[in-house]
């Protein structure tokens, strides 16, 4: 039986590159050339005194054919499910009010599973319930009939990914080309999302370096990891990051010269959606059909689509007026505000008073109030004046630690150093197929 752990945190000692043994995958198609490398470095890993390293993943419990599993059905209960396996209401009972159970099973969404093992008298042995691939609750039933949870969890294996692209039509695209999951991409746009606008400032030639893991479970693709370095090429101008643990266990992204790559407020307050409208003291009013000021940005998207708070602060207005709609305005310390227009819905929990984070999820585009079509009309305000949202400079966050300064440029330094080592091996770009 597996011990319970906890996540291990992995963090990369300063080390030198030896030996540069380059595995190139080329994967190819009729309008895409792309190539990405595997990176064997020698690395060490770090694990704080209360983090132990996983077992064996061979040990992760397998199903046979003496289990019996079953899907949960949409709108069906714990105690139909129950019925449908032919397992006993006495079984259901003792499963369910079986004390100190931390998972509540009556919560079982449709598509889930259960897993259940029999005694050689028809008897409930043992439910199984897998929350992920790396973790799973067994429960277990004991003499006096009642079942205990024991929580498995393993981690995945790591690999050392390097990737790059060069950007022809659209960024995601370019991701895709080099092999980059979807969850990757989206990490390495919020990692830069503070300096580019991901919707407004892409231009053909740009470019981006991310060297990431790739985690693996009992030998196979499971997911990409962390992103340990990015660089990206925007118009010009070079931005890089690297993922830094302080001794404290703090993990954050900075530039090279350890200033933070966040800021107070995102650039955008939805991924990758187009500007319909900018920031103007003169525009044609769709609707009114006449001119006005127009004192904010408007980002076309589909209806649904999430909106993002751009920073963390209190919810002082969630309303609904005759222009705006469904409207939040979100106050950010004494001096910014921001305001969100003509939602089709606000999110669950955004009300008057309450607190959001950054990227927090506030409501979904929509057409309410003065609208000719789904968009999203956004305002930033600095003390109560209206600023253009594409080119207000925004505050940033705090640097790195003047005690932690050393360590971090030596840190950073070996680690870049991978980017300029790599050069020009690998490209992943779309071809004219014109």
């Amino acid at each position: 039986m597996l011990s319970q752990v906890s996540k291990v945190k992995h963090h990369l000692i300063l080390a030198i590159l030896i030996g540069l043994g380059l595995i190139i995958t080329l994967v190819s198609s009729q309008d895409v050339s792309a190539k990405r490398i595997n990176v064997p470095l020698d690395l060490s890993l770090e694990s704080s005194s209360h983090s132990p390293l996983p077992e064996n993943n061979a040990d992760w419990p397998q199903l046979n054919s003496d289990w019996h599993s079953y899907t949960v059905k949409r709108g069906e209960t714990l105690s139909a499910l129950f019925s449908r396996a032919n397992l006993s209401n006495n079984d259901l009972y003792s499963l369910i009010h079986s004390p100190d159970l931390t998972t509540n099973l009556a919560r079982l969404m449709p598509g889930q599973q259960l897993h259940f093992l029999l005694d050689d008298n028809g008897k409930l042995k043992t439910t199984r319930f897998d929350h992920s691939m790396t973790k799973m609750s067994l429960f277990e039933r004991q003499d006096n009939g009642k079942f205990i949870e024991n929580i498995l969890q393993r981690e995945p294996e790591k690999e050392l990914r390097y990737s790059e692209g060069v950007i022809k039509d659209a960024f995601f695209n370019a991701g895709k080309d080099a092999n980059l999951s979807q969850q990757t991409i989206m990490n390495l746009a919020n990692i830069f999302g503070w300096d580019i606008d991901f919707t407004l400032d892409m231009r053909p030639g740009d470019s981006f370096k991310v060297l990431y893991y790739e985690e693996l479970l009992d030998g196979s693709y499971y997911r990409d990891g962390d992103i340990l370095a990015a660089e990206f090429t925007n118009q010009g101008t070079t931005y890089r990051a690297v993922r830094y643990t302080d001794k404290e266990g703090n993990t954050d992204y900075y530039s090279e010269d350890g200033r933070s790559m966040r800021k107070q407020f995102l650039r955008s307050p939805m991924d990758f959606a187009r500007i319909s409208s900018h920031f103007t003291t003169r525009r044609y009013h769709p609707v009114l059909h006449k001119f006005r000021s127009h004192k904010g940005t408007d980002y076309a998207a589909r209806r649904g689509t999430p909106i993002k708070a751009t920073g963390s602060g209190k919810v002082v207005s969630a309303k609904v007026s005759r222009s705006y709609g469904k409207y939040v305005v979100i106050q950010h310390g004494s001096r910014y505000t921001t305001l969100y227009a003509h939602m089709n819905g606000f999110a669950k929990g955004i009300r008057s008073g309450a607190k959001v984070r950054q990227g927090q999820t506030i409501g979904y585009v929509g057409s309410t109030g003065l609208a000719s079509g789904p968009h999203l009309h956004y305002e930033f305000r600095v003390n109560g004046i209206h600023k253009n949202p594409v080119t207000v400079k925004l505050p940033a966050a705090e640097p790195i630690a003047a005690k932690e300064r050393e360590r971090f440029e030596q840190y950073a330094s070996n680690l870049l150093s991978n980017f300029g080592t790599q050069g020009n091996v690998q490209i992943a770009a779309v071809k004219n197929s014109q």
